[in-house]
């Protein structure tokens, strides 16, 4: 297999996750067990992606100047992710992700992005330089849990480079539209999607719609994430609905996750975008059924045997 070169900039954060049995909020004091501490973030979960996939993979963003930097890299090291291009913030702590996961499996998070939002110049243009020198083919993963003048001047880099570029709109309300044109590809879930498009969305039309506006907006390809873990995608030539089949979710924490980083990987490869999108969600699906994020992605012989699978009860939205 050619190995190529992923590029991830975006959030990266200490995770405390704990099991409840109750939903959260049902009481002003809750009970929890199962306590883990592990590295999670958006841009540290596609890494380890791309680490686990077969390919070399970049981790570009911010952490704190404390003892979490450690909790949020050190597993991204053993999978083979490189981390010399992540920053200290001085005086900041690490991005802390607080996650709580019902017996649904259907994760609340607070989040307190910290190091992640303290960018100076110094920093982006580091982080510039970084996309400049990368060895190609590439594909650069982004999200906006980092500053929009950082995702800006990532894409600019990206552009210079000829590298296509990924985009996971969290937070939506710091998503430029004007440089929708500038990505690829654009994997938003149904309440990021409403966001950009500014307003609801209740059904499989009214999701096949927004996509082709969001297309229609600059990206070569959308893919709105589903909350059972499907997606709809749309093209140039066609929109589909990808569903996931059946499946109890353990714990959803990392599964979008998991769908933005396999479809990058698979668009790295040069899979067509409807091989691409049911690989995203093979990976979304399997990621559910593990307990955290990275610990429970599958490799990519589990995701590709049931990419296969969903393909064959993909069905056209016409429009």
């Amino acid at each position: 297999m050619q190995r190529f070169t992923l590029l991830s900039l975006g959030s990266i954060n200490a995770d405390f996750q704990v099991r409840v049995d109750e939903p959260a909020g049902s009481r002003e004091t809750q009970l929890a067990h199962d306590l883990c501490r592990l590295s999670g973030g958006k841009a540290s979960n596609t890494a380890y992606l791309g680490a686990r996939f077969g390919h070399r993979s970049l981790l570009l963003g911010r952490v704190g100047d404390d003892e979490l930097a450690e909790q949020a890299l050190d597993p991204l090291r053993q999978a083979g992710v490189e981390v010399d291009n992540v920053g200290r913030a001085g005086g900041q702590s690490t991005g802390v992700s607080m996650i709580m996961v019902p017996p649904d499996g259907k994760k609340n998070i607070v989040l307190a992005t910290n190091a992640n939002d303290c960018w100076d110049d110094a920093a982006i243009e580091a982080m510039a330089a970084a996309i400049d020198g990368c060895a190609t083919p590439a594909c650069l993963v982004l999200d906006y849990e980092v500053p929009a003048p950082v995702v800006r001047q990532a894409l600019e880099a990206a552009t210079r480079k000829g590298i296509q570029a990924v985009l996971d709109p969290s937070f939506p309300d710091r998503v430029e539209q004007a440089l929708l044109p500038r990505l690829y590809a654009i994997t938003p879930n149904v309440s990021e999607a409403e966001g950009l498009v500014g307003h609801s969305l209740d059904t499989l039309d009214q999701l096949a719609n927004a996509a082709r506006q969001l297309q229609r907006d600059g990206p070569a390809v959308v893919c709105i994430k589903l909350g059972d873990g499907g997606c709809v995608l749309t093209t140039a030539d066609q929109t589909l609905h990808i569903p996931p089949g059946d499946v109890e979710p353990v714990d959803t924490t990392g599964a979008g996750d998991a769908f933005t980083g396999v479809f990058a990987v698979a668009l790295l490869e040069g899979l067509e975008p409807r091989e691409a999108a049911a690989w995203g969600v093979a990976a979304a699906k399997l990621a559910v059924t593990g307990y955290g994020s990275q610990p429970a992605y599958a490799d990519r012989q589990r995701v590709i045997e049931l990419a296969q699978k969903l393909l064959e009860n993909a069905r056209r939205l016409d429009g």
